[in-house]
């Protein structure tokens, strides 16, 4: 018996024409028939048979058709599929390059001017909206560790960082601690961790819940359970960004409803969405693209943005990237981005 054929990837004739779809809709922005595709896939395809395989394509969800037109449109799972599988990059020349290192370079001496520049630069390239992170601050450093009672079952923990910073967070306990069990587990955390960073803490702290606590008794499995919750998102102030270029989105036909663009021009000033997509690039490495609905917020269901963190002392420090519709030029886009968070990386690092 032949081999079941699975139907959810498509064959290379399936991916030569969607491949030749989405290029074709990229560059002009209108669903793409199959009249067209016969003349630019360069196959002897009748449109009958094209328009067979644009039925195969669309019920694996790679392809939609608008009410308006007989043509197919790309969803976002077909953007995926074309960017994980059929893209082929377009770095950028060597002249590019050069013009891009020698503007950063020249403003290596400030930082704030450096990051607003970078912003600018990415979207003045690609025609859309560049956002880079604001670097993040250096290490905080435990000093010191107090707790104090408060009423209902409630701690405060005071934390002395860096040199003189102190910062106070009210912890919800299971139980009221005495004053000498509060003692007792500042003298601990103090004499284990005072001169660490708190990030170094907060991972010490989860493996030693993980490690021993079935040798550990239950008063101190509550000490090191409350100190951890008093480590949580202490010392953290969340990196800003700076946006630039976002009227680009307005050229776009696909952006250019008056209502999508107050939606997301409120969304770009509540700033929280996209502090959350840069965190989840920052954790991760090379180039992070989110398409559509991939970055599971509504507003951005049209757009992609396309992100990389950039790096000082062999540290990721930040992110950059572009925001812009889906339909954008992702051979060209990506390695802008990639070659962008480097040399802004080296820009920083020269600083050192």
């Amino acid at each position: 018996m032949p081999a079941e054929v699975d139907r959810s990837v498509p064959n290379e004739r399936a991916r030569h024409l969607l491949k030749v779809l989405i290029e074709r809709y990229v560059r002009d922005g209108q669903p793409v028939g199959s009249r067209t595709l016969s003349r630019d896939s360069g196959l002897d395809l009748s449109p009958a048979t094209i328009r067979n395989v644009m039925s195969d394509l669309e019920e694996m969800g790679f392809v939609s058709a608008p009410h308006t037109s007989a043509g197919r449109v790309p969803t976002a799972l077909g953007y995926r599929f074309f960017v994980d599988t059929l893209l082929k990059l377009r770095p950028l020349k060597e002249s590019e390059v050069v013009r891009l290192r020698q503007e950063l370079e020249t403003l290596r001496d400030d930082p704030d001017s450096l990051i607003s520049s970078t912003s600018s630069l990415l979207s003045h390239i690609t025609r859309m909206a560049g956002v880079v992170s604001v670097p993040r601050t250096e290490r905080v450093t435990l000093r010191q560790i107090e707790f104090l009672p408060l009423s209902d079952n409630r701690v405060l923990a005071i934390l002395v960082v860096n040199e003189r910073e102190v910062q106070n967070r009210i912890l919800h306990t299971s139980r009221t601690y005495t004053d000498s069990e509060l003692r007792r587990a500042a003298n601990f955390l103090n004499d284990r961790y005072a001169g660490s960073d708190l990030e170094t803490i907060r991972r010490q702290l989860v493996d030693e819940l993980e490690q021993t606590r079935d040798s550990m008794n239950q008063t101190m499995l509550d000490m090191v359970a409350m100190a951890h919750h008093a480590f949580e998102g202490a010392g953290e102030h969340r990196s800003d960004y700076v946006l630039a270029g976002e009227t680009n989105l307005m050229d776009f036909a696909e952006l250019s409803d008056l209502e999508k663009l107050r939606r997301l021009f409120e969304a770009f000033n509540e700033r929280r969405f996209m502090l959350d997509l840069l965190d989840r690039s920052i954790r991760a490495e090379g180039v992070q693209i989110f398409i559509g609905e991939e970055s599971g917020y509504g507003i951005l269901d049209d757009c992609s943005v396309v992100a990389a963190p950039y790096v000082v002392d062999e540290e990721v420090i930040g992110v950059l990237g572009v925001i812009g519709p889906s339909r954008m030029a992702y051979d060209r886009v990506i390695p802008i981005v990639d070659i962008t968070a480097k040399l802004l990386g080296s820009a920083l690092n020269s600083r050192v």
